[in-house]
């Protein structure tokens, strides 16, 4: 959750039980180390052991410099993070040769962890790159992602026919907003569940508290997918496959009518200056109609967990009866 998920909420999402990512994009080494520093601190782990947190990189933004991105790379090997997640780029397998590097180099083995959106890029991810953990991103996620894909519940069982009884872990994400969907993926055959929207309405993730009202009063339909925020940004070399999932506002209605893109981004601009909502990017999945409250990152693990354990349980009967 790059723009989203920092150090802090990285940290009390592990704390409570779960496995918290901070997602980088264009931070600085600096910045990056700061993060960390918070983790943990929050954690209270020693700086020669473990730091149970993952951190998230963008393939492309990494194939701009490859001397920035190779530092960041083992910034989180030298902070000892628990596990690397790699996203949306064409050269993705070269940051794995670099990883394997890094592990040979420093004796440090984070997990390493491949979000694909396509059964046939998780069959590398399994075969070539030897993957400790597939993520299957739906098209229902926030954020990045395909913008042509498969919802989560077709994707899913496709990428677990892939990786075959012994293959490593599938994690399921997109659109993931409550403990029940949890469950329902449980069953499906996911060893886990990614969710980034849910999260982003703590008041440890890095949105403002603008941003997260924006969530709150949104419906699932508002929630769409679509290049304009990144035509407004003037991003434009993510992977073709990819566009992005956001709350729809006015950027996304001139994009959609073809007006003046020079004209849309002037505007974006201004309106990033005052965070005029109406205009600037709030980044959403589409279960955000089952979004309805601000929790501490720790009370929503919580809440995640007796929900999906509830639904678990009711299942069971199910079956005994």
């Amino acid at each position: 959750m790059a723009f989203g998920s920092g150090g802090k909420l990285a940290a009390e999402v592990s704390r409570a039980g779960g496995f918290g990512f901070m997602g980088l994009a264009f931070e600085t080494p600096d910045q990056v180390k700061q993060e960390l520093a918070t983790a943990r601190s929050i954690l209270d782990v020693p700086a020669d052991s473990t730091l149970p947190i993952g951190v998230g990189y963008i393939g492309w933004i990494l194939d701009e410099s490859e001397p920035k991105a190779k530092e960041l790379i083992s910034i989180a090997f030298e902070h000892r993070v628990r596990a690397i997640w790699l996203s949306h780029g064409d050269n993705l397998g070269k940051w794995v040769g670099y990883y394997r590097e890094l592990v040979e180099k420093t004796g440090h083995h984070p997990l390493l962890a491949v979000q694909v959106s396509f059964p046939e890029t998780a069959q590398v991810a399994i075969d070539d790159w030897k993957a400790d953990i597939i993520v299957a991103q739906g098209i229902e996620a926030g954020g990045h992602g395909a913008a042509e894909g498969f919802p989560l519940l077709t994707l899913l069982p496709l990428i677990l026919s892939k990786a075959g009884p012994n293959g490593p872990p599938i994690i399921a994400a997109g659109g993931i907003a409550t403990g029940s969907q949890v469950a329902a993926l449980l069953t499906l055959g996911a060893s886990g569940a990614a969710l980034g929207t849910r999260f982003l309405l703590s008041p440890e993730s890095l949105y403002s508290d603008k941003q997260r009202q924006v969530i709150l009063d949104a419906e699932s339909p508002q929630s769409v997918r679509t290049l304009a925020f990144d035509e407004a940004r003037g991003y434009h070399n993510w992977p073709k496959y990819v566009d992005g999932r956001a709350i729809r506002n006015a950027t996304y209605d001139d994009f959609q009518k073809g007006d003046d893109i020079n004209v849309i981004r002037q505007k974006y601009a201004a309106a990033s200056e005052t965070e005029d909502l109406d205009r600037v990017v709030v980044w959403a999945g589409a279960g955000v109609s089952a979004m309805n409250k601000v929790l501490p990152a720790k009370d929503i693990v919580q809440e995640l967990h007796e929900e999906c354990l509830s639904h678990l349980r009711g299942v069971n009967g199910l079956v005994k009866s």
